[in-house]
């Protein structure tokens, strides 16, 4: 499929599409109790007797969680069709203050929606969970060095349209990990989450999605993190931090943010339709059999898509924790059909590691730009050119002579495409 036919339908037709989910109250159920509660004690006593399909109203107001008493949903289990649904009177209507607010245990199809979490821990969603739903909640936890404020290690979990926002110290908005030191929770949804101004000055631990850690890397998660927009990203180079395998990154925005799209660790990732602009980093790659395809990333102070190198070959079971530390040279990845336009460099590599990448293809990208320069790789020998375009007045760079055609008019391939990224009215407990 053409670039300009992919975007059209694939980017325009699902945001369309998806601007109407948002405005869409919690699923209705087939049958159940509807309950209102004004007290803690009364939520309590409700969620303690819910059954498949009731709905627990908690009238608007102020709740201050006692320390050593928090919320339990403990051998709860809706069902598929008729979850049990815990909710606001309205969108961000219920304030949850305290040490804790929810703690999870041994339960399913629970639907949480339109509460303000300010609690001072995290919200751990455990591994003998699943099928939890968080949607429409506003998110600023206190605000303590080295805290993370969503943990999510159940099953089949969904984090829709939530507001996360406000932190300034080390730690992370949200974390998907697993049961153990090295697996992942399989098949979480992430979509249509906003999350803006983490300002933390730090250079590493303020990501405000981070999908495994170094242990995890090999675990294969099947994660779908899409339609997110992300505005002041600035706790991290890593907006998203992919450090597990087999997960899909598509339809996202990353605006004004230091922070972009990082595969730090895992295999068999895709990264397929973002919006990365007007930030520091673009997407940074490490791993193996990875698709970075049909991005647009526009005026990034760094490169556009860095193509890393490795201190270690490949990742293996059983390795010591030094090694999987390591950056893994990236092998097989593809890179195809994204747009780069106006960033320091357009596509670039590394060469302060001694690993360079094999059997990489980078083919029918589009460089824009009128100073600075399109490519700048290293490591030529593992890397086959086909079909790039570069546009504008900078410098070719060392792309070989038969791996692309040049053009010298200056051009904006998004004037040509009906499509357009995410702004806070698309995402969040208040869309619109």
């Amino acid at each position: 499929m053409d670039r300009r036919k992919f975007l059209a339908v694939s980017v325009t037709g699902t945001v369309a599409v998806g601007l109407t989910g948002l405005l869409e109250a919690v699923p209705a159920v087939a049958s159940g109790n509807d309950s209102l509660v004004s007290t803690l004690e009364e939520l309590q006593q409700a969620i303690n007797g819910a059954v498949p399909g009731d709905v627990i109203t908690v009238a608007n107001g102020t709740y201050p969680v006692p320390a050593g008493t928090p919320i339990l949903v403990t051998a709860k289990h809706g069902t598929a069709l008729e979850p049990i649904v815990v909710r606001a009177q309205s969108p961000a209507g219920v304030v949850l203050t305290g040490e804790r607010s929810f703690v999870f245990a041994a339960s399913s199809d629970i639907t949480i929606s339109g509460f303000a979490f300010r609690q001072s821990t995290t919200l751990e969603l455990p591994p003998d969970c699943q099928r939890i739903r968080l949607t429409r909640n506003d998110f600023q936890l206190a605000d303590i060095e080295g805290l993370h404020w969503l943990m999510v290690r159940a099953d089949h979990s969904t984090i829709d349209r939530n507001a996360f926002h406000g932190k300034s110290t080390l730690g992370i908005y949200l974390g998907i990990e697993g049961a153990g030191s090295d697996k992942m929770a399989q098949g979480v949804h992430v979509t249509r989450n906003h999350f803006s101004d983490h300002t933390f000055p730090g250079d590493n631990g303020g990501e405000p999605i981070r999908l495994g850690v170094s242990p995890r890397a090999l675990s294969t998660a099947g994660a779908l993190v899409d339609f997110n927009l992300f505005e002041r990203a600035n706790g991290d180079p890593e907006a998203i931090s992919v450090k597990s395998s087999g997960n899909t990154i598509r339809h996202n925005t990353i605006r004004d943010s230091f922070g972009g799209i990082v595969l730090r660790h895992g295999n068999f990732n895709r990264v397929e339709g973002n919006f990365i602009l007007s930030g520091s980093n673009g997407v940074r790659i490490y791993g193996d059999d990875h698709r970075i395809t049909n991005n647009y990333i526009e005026e990034i102070e760094g490169s556009g898509i860095v193509l890393g190198s490795g201190n270690v070959r490949d990742h293996f079971p059983g390795e010591s924790a030094a090694s999987r530390r390591g950056n893994d040279a990236p092998d097989r990845v593809l890179i195809g059909r994204n747009t780069v336009l106006n960033c320091g460099k357009g596509i670039s590599g590394e060469s302060h590691r001694v690993l360079p990448p094999l059997d990489c293809t980078i083919a029918h990208n589009l460089l824009i730009a009128d100073s600075g320069t399109h490519v700048d790789m290293p490591f030529q020998e593992g890397i086959t050119w086909r079909g790039n375009i570069l546009w504008g007045d900078a410098a070719d760079g060392n792309i070989p002579a038969d791996g692309f055609i040049r053009r010298r008019r200056a051009h904006t391939w998004a004037d040509e495409v009906r499509v357009r990224p995410l702004k806070a009215a698309d995402v969040g407990p208040f869309a619109s």
